[in-house]
This record gives C-alpha cells, structure tokens and sequence, in this order.
C-alpha cells in the first residue's frame, strides 16, 4: 500500500500513516486540531513484512484498514527505559 507519512508541528514524534489516495481531512476533527498542519515527511510503498523503526508494517496496514489512518505516538518514558 502506498502511503503518506505526516509529521505533527505540535506534537514531537508524533505521525500518521494515510493512504496516498486519501485526504487529511477525513481524519477526525479533534485529532486534525490537535496535530496541526501535517507536514509531509515521505511517500512510502508499505507492505506487511517492512520493518519501520517502532512498528511492523503488518501493525501499522491492520490499523489504517480498521480506521482508516495510523498514528505513531511518542513512546512513553516507560518504554524508553526498558
């Protein structure tokens, strides 16, 4: 699946994944409050068996068919010290 990668102003480490076919806004208002301007990071081909740098590429594509996008958070203090 082809996707765009956007990056929050707001919010560091913060992204979502959409389809390339899709427009930001038919992501939910609060969420496009919160986030801000989205700003292009990349336009990737993401199949099930990528390895990105916090999430399989098979979690993130379930994730985008259930909701129709994939937003990666910061990780949590605790994730980082383990």
């Amino acid at each position: 699946m082809l996707v765009n990668v956007y990056r929050s102003p707001r919010k560091e480490l913060t992204y979502i994944y959409l389809p390339h076919d899709s427009k930001l806004d038919t992501l939910p208002a609060p969420l496009r409050e919160r986030f801000g301007e989205p700003e292009l990071v990349v336009t990737l081909n993401l199949t099930s068996d990528r390895k990105l740098a916090r999430y399989s590429g098979e979690h993130v594509l379930s994730e985008i068919e259930q909701r129709g996008f994939f937003l990666q958070m910061p990780p949590s203090e605790k994730e980082e010290v383990c």
